[in-house]
């Protein structure tokens, strides 16, 4: 995998930023198209690599989800120091992160829920689910991966093709799941549970019907328990896990930045503002 994958897109003065988290053993490779349409839309938009990711296969088996906790919260707080309006965006564990994030930092204006990823229950799960239970709570799972195969997050074949070559060069993302990751990943998502009621932040949820990593079930329940005054949630008809990447992106971008619009103070009128 690539040394660094961060990005960061900044205009010359601007009082809004979106800090973005990639998903589980991905990059913010996955993340950068949504990232330079919200910088078009007159946002600053952030992306590192979450701790173990972006640097080696062997890096991840050795992070906590609390890791991944402390290094995006205190990206969040940086940023809470230099911008007017900071609006955090995930996807899969990403969104996980975002909404954790919110529930102890009540200033957060507004979340972008993209593929929560809250339970591993999507339609290429259950053909290793009787597994779980023997590895996760054992020294197993720090020696055994699940490899990730077909359909790769993508409904659409010819993206699907692009991202399985660069998985298997592990450029962009591994292209399997470490036991040990997904053991953190559902430790962080327990916690995200217990604290989802103290998430007051305007939410937008965007989940694929036919995610084959984690089901509606997951945005279903942030809808149902956050304390949120301004909830949206949508559900996609032609999309898997990575949506922010498949055939609806041009949609998912839009309503994106639509939804961030219409609860900042700085969303362009007739001419851009920022």
């Amino acid at each position: 995998m690539a040394e660094s994958l961060d990005f960061e897109f900044k205009h010359e003065s601007c009082k809004r930023a979106v800090l973005l988290f990639h998903g589980m053993t991905g990059s913010p490779f996955e993340m950068k198209k949504l990232g330079k349409a919200l910088f078009e839309a007159d946002f600053d938009v952030f992306c590192y690599c979450l701790p173990g990711h972006g640097t080696s296969p062997i890096s991840i088996k050795t992070v906590r989800w609390e890791d991944w906790y402390i290094d995006s919260t205190s990206h969040y707080r940086a940023l809470s120091k230099a911008y007017d309006e900071v609006y955090l965006g995930g996807l899969c564990m990403g969104a996980v992160l975002a909404l954790a994030i919110a529930s102890e930092y009540s200033d957060v204006k507004g979340i972008l829920s993209l593929s929560t990823t809250l339970f591993l229950d999507g339609w290429t799960i259950p053909w290793y689910n009787f597994l779980m239970p023997m590895g996760l709570h054992t020294i197993l799972r720090y020696y055994y991966s699940f490899p990730e195969r077909e359909p790769y997050g993508l409904k659409n074949e010819v993206l699907r093709k692009k991202i399985a070559a660069l998985q298997k060069k592990n450029t962009v993302a591994l292209d399997n799941y470490p036991m040990s990751c997904i053991y953190e990943l559902l430790k962080m998502s327990r916690a995200a549970q217990k604290n989802m009621y103290k998430v007051k932040s305007p939410v937008l949820l965007m989940h694929a019907k036919e995610d084959d990593l984690t089901s509606p079930k997951s945005a279903e329940f942030v809808y149902k328990n956050i304390s949120s005054n301004i909830r949206e949630y949508i559900e996609l008809e032609n999309s898997y896990h990575l949506v922010v990447m498949d055939n609806e992106r041009d949609f998912v971008f839009a309503k994106c930045i639509e939804f961030l619009n219409k609860i900042s103070q700085y969303a362009p009128r007739e001419v851009a503002l920022c």
